[in-house]
């Protein structure tokens, strides 16, 4: 198979597809790897070791994008719609449910779309979401605390404060993995950390694995308005997988957050849980609503390109492997999680939650394979 690996385009985004590790791994079980010259230089991969693991460097996207099967970080931008041919597949994250505009290119052009973020296993995880999830999870304190700098339009508190001074309050809404992970950094960092969630047994374990240094609180309006009230830092870590965030926070809820306070929508890819939340880059990260600082930026993890490089190529190869070795129908035939990653088949849309969304008819892969 011919597989193609793209520079990414996206604001600021650095992360790479594959490694030379993985094309070595490729080309070792027979098959063409197209990398793009200067695909990987920011986080440490240079053209000669993409060629010395068994890679072509091509130097332009659209000699990329003539692969068969394409392997990318993040959702197509707007220049590389017209390089997508029809049958071919895209391999990578998408975030459908949000995005109308890239879903109908992506119809229109009759590819075969399978998300990293909504491909399961068999304890109904989603294997190629977490580790990206664990890394937002703790930029989102890092970035949160930087933001809290008077300097940044915060209100002048150390996350940790010192002794003598309290710490800041953190308010994460969300108990995954993303929640857990900025929970675990905010209390690393000395911070005094809430976890609001509806998963009462979720909330027993993070009680289990923290103890009393964390307070769990069940999730209902009330909880979040008290807690948001009194929180000098939120996270917006909530995910329904596929669909698009719950907007669990109202601009009335952000209004009545104290000046200089600093929210970090980890959900924006997936449309944001808070109402005042747009997506931002990494280029202008922030933006003030009623004195309270939102970061919003949808590609979070892309800020340490070569940690994520390399965790995301971990989690994702084996299933490139299986696309690449068996042809994308065999493989998706048989194996049932790697099904549920296909959001889009040539023309149809195969993932009901972006259907419903959406407003498209749903069509069930299976009928499409058949």
């Amino acid at each position: 198979m011919i597989i193609g690996v793209p520079k990414e385009v996206k604001n600021h985004e650095y992360r790479v597809g594959l490694t030379p590790a993985n094309v070595k791994r490729l080309k070792d079980c027979g098959h063409t790897i197209l990398v793009q010259e200067g695909a990987g230089e920011q986080v440490g991969f240079s053209n000669s070791d993409y060629e010395a693991a068994g890679a072509q460097i091509v130097p332009t996207a659209a000699k990329v994008f003539q692969s068969e099967l394409v392997i990318k970080v993040k959702e197509p931008q707007d220049s590389e719609f017209a390089l997508m041919h029809e049958g071919q597949t895209l391999f990578c994250y998408l975030h459908l449910a949000p995005d109308p505009v890239q879903t109908r290119q992506l119809i229109e052009r009759k590819v075969i779309a399978i998300a990293y973020e909504t491909i399961t296993d068999s304890h109904g995880r989603l294997p190629l979401l977490v580790p990206m999830s664990e890394i937002a999870g703790r930029i989102a304190i890092q970035v949160g605390a930087v933001a809290l700098q008077l300097n940044n339009g915060g209100k002048g508190v150390l996350l940790g404060g010192v002794p003598g001074v309290a710490p800041a309050h953190v308010v994460v809404l969300g108990g995954g993995v993303v929640g857990t992970e900025a929970a675990r950094m905010a209390m690393g960092l000395g911070a005094q950390v809430t976890i609001i969630d509806r998963d009462l047994n979720r909330l027993r374990q993070l009680d289990a694995l923290f103890g009393p240094r964390l307070v769990t609180l069940y999730s209902t309006p009330t909880a979040i308005a008290e807690s948001l009230a009194k929180a000098d830092l939120a996270i917006g870590a909530v995910l329904i997988p596929g669909k698009k965030a719950p907007r669990l926070v109202s601009k009335e809820m952000v209004a009545n957050m104290s000046a200089g306070s600093v929210i970090v929508d980890v959900a924006i890819d997936q449309g944001g849980c808070f109402e005042t939340a747009v997506p931002t880059t990494h280029a202008n990260p922030t933006y003030v609503i009623d004195g309270v600082v939102h970061y919003c930026v949808t590609n979070m993890p892309g800020a340490c390109a070569a940690t994520s490089t390399r965790a995301l190529t971990n989690a994702t190869m084996e299933y490139t492997l299986e696309l690449a070795n068996k042809g994308i129908k065999t493989a998706l035939l048989e194996n049932a999680y790697l099904r549920q990653g296909v959001n889009l088949y040539q023309g149809n849309v195969t993932y009901q939650p972006v259907a419903q969304d959406l407003g498209y008819e749903y069509c069930p892969l299976e009928a499409c394979l058949n």
